[in-house]
């Protein structure tokens, strides 16, 4: 029951929460030659609005921007409705065009596959220029496709390793003091080494085994290894040579030496209750962690694989139904939620990275100064998802209508090689399946 609350958690706070069989959201129909725009209309009215139903805060911040947006002015009127995040993604899947909201939240893996099914259309000329300007350029990279911009989140995601200073420094293990310090590969396994020597149970690391790698979290959680040995999901269109490059077989084989040393972290305590050092997991373990180790609690970045520390980000994000007839009125409501009232109390409530500039410089976690402003350092320096460089930091995972099919194929080589299956012939297949997905759907192609 805990695990599995945990696991309810996750995906709230990251966004990971695309849990839809691959056939059911990637082969939909849809990706016709027509660009969807949708129409303006009065921009007076009442407007539909769909939202994931994550944890209660999460839920009463929403009600609460609902509320204040339509007490705010007499022109509009926004109707919420909460869908629990579990059926999320398969409404608006199963849902015609016709039928979604004027205005939809989306997990932001999906939205490439939304645009693709004509479901989403841009909001760039719907929303106001401060809004687009105001949020950071990591949350817009989520929301690109080509020149276009379907979808702006509220919050943002980060990746680290969280450090128990205490038993590091009782092992004699030297740690990063901050991105460009960040520990190699080789570094971080002799650091796993040396706490394994002053550990009763050799367990030192936990990497969220738990949560399973098979699913969201085995793609967003270790595709940074991949990113930082210099290989990627997807280049070009294609898997093959980007996924199952040498560099990238030798980093995965690295990740599997790793096993030893994890603890299965079964009851979700393996860090708070100091059975190991260090964890391998997201911003949203920071007030956990923190109520658990106080000043011992040290905030680090993955290994280096040869190309730059890496982290994933992306999350939640929200846009404009295809067949609205009244994005006036709901690019209105955009710039509403938008606004730091609303981010803050969001924020506040998930404790996610705010994903405006504004909010995020003034949030006590994220800002110059903050414990957790590695994060947001990190997050200031955005790859996207195609120019995967040394200098870069966050990148966003593939924006293609074929995403379901990549995390699916990766999160199960990876689960794999985490047991014991041969790095090189399972990435090597996962790329296969892949490119021949994507080539038997015209590289799903998106105007």
């Amino acid at each position: 029951m805990f695990t599995r609350n945990r696991r309810h958690r996750h995906a709230v706070r990251t966004g990971l929460a695309l849990t839809l069989p691959v056939a059911a959201l990637a082969a939909c129909g849809g990706g016709g030659s027509t660009d969807v725009s949708a129409e303006a209309g009065s921009g007076k009215g009442t407007i539909s609005v769909w939202a994931h139903q994550g944890q209660k805060s999460e839920a009463t911040a929403m009600q609460n921007a609902v509320k204040s947006f339509n007490s705010s002015q007499s022109k509009i009127k926004a109707e919420l409705k909460l869908i629990p995040d579990k059926d999320y993604t398969k409404t608006i899947t199963t849902t015609d065009a016709s039928k979604l909201p004027d205005v939809m939240e989306f997990d932001g893996p999906t939205m490439a596959n939304f645009v693709y099914n004509k479901k989403l259309a841009p909001i760039d000329s719907h929303v106001s220029a401060s809004t687009m300007k105001n949020a950071t350029r990591a949350n817009k990279a989520q929301g690109t496709i080509g020149k276009k911009t379907y979808g702006l989140g509220m919050y943002d995601s980060g990746l680290g390793i969280y450090g128990n200073k205490k038993l590091l420094d009782a092992a004699g293990v030297k740690y990063p003091k901050g991105e460009s310090g960040s520990w190699t590969a080789k570094e971080f396994t002799a650091a796993l080494k040396a706490l394994k020597a002053k550990d009763s149970d050799g367990k030192t690391l936990d990497l969220q085994e738990n949560v399973g790698y098979g699913s969201e979290w085995g793609t967003y959680g270790f595709s940074p290894i991949v990113w930082s040995a210099g290989g990627s999901l997807l280049k070009d269109g294609k898997a093959a040579g980007a996924l199952d490059s040498p560099a990238v077989v030798d980093a995965m084989k690295t990740f599997q030496s790793w096993k030893p040393y994890v603890d299965p972290n079964t009851d979700s305590k393996a860090f708070t209750k100091g059975r190991v050092a260090l964890s391998w997991v997201g911003h949203w373990m920071y007030p956990d962690y923190s109520k658990a180790l106080g000043d011992d609690l040290v905030v680090l970045p993955l290994p280096d694989f040869g190309n730059g520390t890496k982290t994933g980000q992306g999350s939640w994000a929200w846009g404009i139904g295809a067949d609205t007839k009244n994005a006036k009125a709901a690019g209105a409501f955009l710039d509403y939620l938008m606004k730091d009232t609303n981010v803050t109390a969001m924020t506040k409530a998930n404790g996610a990275v705010p994903a405006t500039r504004t909010a995020l410089a003034k949030s006590p976690l994220y800002k110059t100064g903050g414990p957790l402003e590695l994060f947001a350092d990190h997050l200031g320096k955005p790859c996207g998802d195609t120019r995967i460089t040394e200098s870069c930091v966050a990148v966003t995972r593939p924006v293609t209508a074929g995403y379901p099919v990549i995390t699916s194929k990766f999160s199960g080589a990876l689960n794999s090689i985490y047991g014991g299956a041969d790095p090189k012939s399972t990435l090597a297949k996962a790329a296969r399946a892949i490119d021949r997905d994507f080539s038997d759907n015209a590289g799903y192609k998106i105007p």
